[in-house]
């Protein structure tokens, strides 16, 4: 660890190595503060989660920044998924945006099934990535498509 870490987390009870690997557990795998508190305690790391919740929101935003970094780039082919929930008996639309690797980009969740609005955010994020990619895509599957029509009108 580098002398600027171990000066970021001077004055705590805990190592600067145990603190970060409780930051680190926290925001790489979709676990709560709870069973971050049972992974270190089974360790013999008697720390409660609400002192895990604080270290999260005190150095989280840089450990989930290079997180976000080491994540694989995100696919050029998207889907919408759709699936029903029921949440205290009512029914919900669970709306999943998702690559073709299967990394899921977003997800909406409405009470009324409404296509339109699920594709709000889906359009979002076309927005948001790689527009090279995107238009090379495009200009593939525009080609592909005068070609098509060519055939057709002389066929």
């Amino acid at each position: 660890m580098t002398t600027l870490a171990r000066f970021r987390y001077t004055g705590y009870r805990f190592p600067a190595e145990i603190i970060s690997r409780a930051i680190w557990l926290y925001f790489r795998f979709p676990l709560g503060l709870r069973m971050v508190e049972e992974l270190l305690a089974a360790r013999g790391i008697i720390v409660s989660h609400e002192t895990v919740r604080q270290w999260a929101r005190k150095f989280g935003q840089q450990f989930a920044n290079q997180i976000r970094r080491r994540l694989p780039a995100v696919g050029d082919k998207w889907h919408l998924d759709e699936s029903v929930l029921k949440i205290a008996g009512v029914k919900h639309w669970l709306w999943r945006a998702v690559d073709q690797i299967g990394i899921v980009l977003d997800v909406l969740v409405q009470r009324r099934r409404d296509k339109q609005a699920a594709k709000r955010p889906l359009r979002k994020l076309l927005k948001k990535a790689d527009a090279a990619a995107t238009r090379h895509d495009h200009r593939q599957a525009c080609q592909l498509r005068r070609g098509e029509e060519g055939r057709h009108a002389r066929g």
